[in-house]
């Protein structure tokens, strides 16, 4: 018979316990991995001075434009101008049937003749009549009857003279003759079109001086004078030209309420008529030259009824709200009058997902560090690439 043992239950309790506390352990939450920084565009606070205070949209427009039409009515038969043709001092521009001015011509030529015949025989008569009186054949009041009957003739030999170069003129008004050389830019009537005299059937810009014409603001309009220096930057290329105000309109358009401006150009460097041009005043505001803090608007955002931007602190690398006053835009700039001092640091880019206190880094681009860090020695002929030496990690 075996002996009896006995066994301690002390053991067993440790070794549940330990069980327990693994297994509690086990299934706690792990703990949340730190947020990742994010890196953000920054911007460098510093001063500079405005381009210009304002910009406007303009177009080019020829000095002097006219509108041409026939002299006199009737019906047009043919049309040579089209548009955008460029036409010289006496080309023919239009027609229009000319039958019924031939023959009122004819009719003028008629009554010269017929005049012209009156006339003779009056001068016959007198010529007779003045030899009689020589002689006391007739009297003095016969003679001077035959010549009044001499000047009625040949004062309506000179109407019909007049009536049939009228008649002439007419005739050749039914060709619309170009008065001027210039560019064809409208036409306003067709073929077969009746027009009456004084139609406009042609619109001619004269060659020459032109202008470049654009709309101002009733509360701009102060510091644009005439004789005032702009810039003009046509939008086909990107090079500025000098020009000069050339006149201010007195009164505000009556639908737009702005004001025409016309700008003198240099002749040798006009851009083609209808170009869609930039024009820059150079305005006389002393705050607009003197130096001032400029940021990019994408570094603007709305807080409240206010903008403010992010500044980064360069100690801790947090973000920091500041508010700002916005004076004007310069181009694509913001010109900032308070809330920021020249040096600070702030972010130019995605400022409507950051949060004050945040932890940032300054983003870097991967182009311009490859570009900088120093290419790697080639290795020397007929020797190996050194290996890698493995790191290790945990």
């Amino acid at each position: 018979m075996m002996p009896y043992q006995k066994f301690s239950a002390l053991p067993l309790s440790l070794s549940l316990l330990a069980l327990v506390a693994i297994t509690l352990g086990g299934c706690s939450k792990p703990e949340a991995p730190p947020e990742p920084l994010r890196a953000v565009k920054v911007i460098n606070v510093g001063t500079s001075s405005a381009q210009s205070g304002y910009e406007f949209s303009g177009e080019v427009k020829p000095r002097v434009e006219s509108r041409l039409g026939f002299r006199v009515a009737g019906k047009m038969i043919r049309r040579q101008a089209e548009l955008g043709q460029h036409v010289k001092a006496g080309d023919v521009l239009a027609q229009l049937d000319p039958q019924d001015y031939k023959l009122a011509t004819d009719a003028a030529r008629a009554q010269v003749a017929a005049a012209s015949t009156n006339r003779d025989l009056a001068a016959g008569d007198f010529k007779r009549y003045a030899a009689l009186r020589e002689q006391n054949f007739i009297s003095g009041a016969e003679l001077e009857r035959r010549e009044t009957t001499l000047k009625a003739a040949q004062a309506q030999l000179q109407q019909a003279q007049a009536q049939f170069a009228s008649q002439g003129n007419q005739a050749r008004y039914t060709n619309l003759v170009a008065d001027v050389s210039g560019v064809v830019t409208a036409i306003e009537a067709e073929p077969g079109q009746v027009v009456s005299a004084g139609t406009p059937v042609v619109r001619i810009a004269q060659d020459g001086a032109r202008d470049v014409v654009f709309s101002v603001p009733e509360d701009k309009v102060a510091g644009v004078r005439p004789g005032a220096a702009v810039m003009v930057k046509p939008w086909a290329s990107g090079t500025s030209v000098p020009g000069k105000v050339r006149e201010v309109a007195a009164s505000a358009d009556p639908v737009t309420r702005t004001y025409a401006v016309k700008v003198s150009l240099d002749p040798a460097v006009q851009p083609p008529l209808g170009a869609t041009v930039s024009v820059l005043p150079v305005l006389s505001r002393p705050e607009l030259s003197a130096q001032m803090i400029k940021l990019p608007t994408s570094a603007l955002r709305q807080e409240g009824k206010g903008t403010a931007v992010w500044v980064v602190d360069r100690g801790s690398m947090t973000l920091k709200s500041q508010p700002v006053q916005v004076t004007t835009a310069d181009g694509n700039e913001a010109v900032i009058s308070s809330g920021l001092q020249p040096g600070m640091t702030v972010v130019s880019a995605g400022v409507h997902v950051l949060q004050p206190g945040q932890k940032v880094a300054i983003w870097q681009d991967p182009s311009a560090m490859s570009a900088a860090a120093p290419a790697a020695p080639k290795p020397a002929p007929g020797t190996a690439a050194a290996a890698p030496v493995p790191t290790a990690t945990r």
